[in-house]
């Protein structure tokens, strides 16, 4: 078990898992959306393309979110405890 550095660092973790579930929650809701928009547009419309394309984004952004954090130092070898 590694000692807290300073008293916000429990804080910060706290809001960085916040951030990252948040972050998941639109992703899966963008998804939904595009499942939505899949069965009521029948073919006929790009909204489900727009959909998928905003949920790739947002995914690529997290995965890169998540590598800058690690390397500033914001997210331990050992994750987000």
């Amino acid at each position: 078990m590694q000692p807290a550095i300073g008293p916000s660092r429990g804080g910060s973790n706290l809001s960085m898992r916040y951030i990252v579930i948040g972050a998941l929650i639109v992703i899966v809701a963008t998804l939904a959306s595009a499942l939505y928009y899949l069965y009521h547009d029948r073919g006929q419309g790009t909204r489900m393309v727009k959909a998928l394309a905003i949920r790739v984004a947002l995914s690529a952004a997290l995965i890169v979110f998540l590598v800058v954090s690690y390397k500033l130092g914001w997210i331990g070898e050992g994750g987000l405890r």
